[in-house]
């Protein structure tokens, strides 16, 4: 909340995680709002989307084969990563057939 600017919204979408404390005095005092829902327009995703390659930004991912993923938790515990794991479901068919 205290990087939203004043007369700003901060919209969870589809997040059910619980949102961290917030300063209701910044609330008020900065005309700032909090709003959630569990689902979003088809319109509105678009325009996300819009806006995304507009202004280049993209997903942060790195793809592994599923041989990795013990490797891959081990760097998330240990807070050494800063994207999202993707496992290349090939893969895992490589995985079953050498089995």
């Amino acid at each position: 909340m205290p990087l939203l600017k004043r007369d700003a919204t901060y919209c969870a979408v589809g997040a059910l995680a619980q949102i961290p404390g917030y300063d209701n005095m910044q609330l008020v005092m900065q005309r700032k709002s909090l709003a959630g829902s569990l689902i979003d327009s088809i319109a509105e995703t678009q325009e996300v989307l819009d806006f995304c390659a507009e202004h280049g930004i993209a997903r942060d991912v790195q793809v592994i084969p599923i041989q990795e993923i013990n490797q891959a938790y081990k760097r998330i515990k240990e807070g050494d990563v800063r994207f999202r794991y993707v496992i290349d479901m090939a893969s895992l068919k490589q995985e079953l057939e050498a089995a």
